[in-house]
């Protein structure tokens, strides 16, 4: 696993008249999960969208190692990606769905590395041909985190991934988030679930108004500490 990190440096986006992201520096270790928090419309997603490179910057830089992170980079075949939405093709099976983004990352041992991952999130059972859209959601974000990891990216992002699971698939998602953080993975997360936070991050960012309320590293987090946290850096303020 590489040992680069994810820096921005006074990163600010603006949408027209509407500023989301203003005089954001933060440095993404390997071997964290970093959990961003904030209330709506802190800049959370917005933050994600500049990391995932769906959209750039208005102001600042955003690096992975010495080099720049933008949508016209090749860094772009090093981030997986995880959202609310599982991204996969409902007509497909998931070997197939798997398939179809291994042609496009244009990967060698593709099948090895499908049968892989399948086996991991536990769809290696699932019948051949059954489509995507028949699954539950638990087994849908099973599929949407194999298709993540599939190239083996640096740098994975996960963007309120529990919503909508059960507690037995949070338990679940709990443990592969630490099992990338042990392996010396780049995560960063971005939920609303304190609890959930609390369970896998090393490093706390808490978003307000588009700027960094809150940037703490420790080895463990408690859920009390994670919510006294959260609340000190948006206490008071309109």
């Amino acid at each position: 696993m590489s040992d680069r990190e994810l820096r921005l440096v006074n990163v600010g986006k603006t949408f027209g008249r509407h500023r989301a992201l203003a005089d954001v520096s933060l440095t993404f270790l390997p071997g964290q999960v970093a959990a961003v928090l904030g209330p709506n419309g802190a800049g959370k997603s917005t933050l994600l969208g500049l990391l995932s490179t769906l959209s750039q910057p208005s102001q600042g830089r955003i690096t992975l190692g010495d080099e720049q992170l933008s949508r016209h980079s090749s860094l772009r075949a090093s981030i997986g990606y995880v959202g609310h939405e599982p991204g996969v093709y409902g007509d497909l099976s998931a070997r197939h769905n798997l398939r179809l983004f291994a042609s496009l990352y244009g990967m060698a041992d593709g099948e090895r590395r499908i049968d892989e991952m399948l086996a991991r999130v536990g769809l290696d059972g699932v019948g051949r041909e059954a489509a995507a859209r028949t699954f539950s959601r638990g087994m849908l974000q099973r599929l949407a985190l194999a298709r993540a990891l599939l190239h083996e990216p640096e740098i994975l992002l996960f963007d309120e991934p529990g919503s909508a699971l059960d507690p037995a698939g949070a338990a679940w998602l709990a443990g592969e988030l630490a099992r990338e953080r042990e392996a010396g993975r780049l995560v960063v997360l971005v939920t609303h679930d304190l609890a959930a936070a609390a369970a896998v991050a090393t490093h706390v960012v808490v978003l307000r108004r588009g700027r960094v309320a809150c940037d703490e590293t420790r080895a463990v987090f408690s859920p009390d500490e994670i919510r006294a946290i959260y609340e000190e850096a948006t206490r008071g303020k309109a």
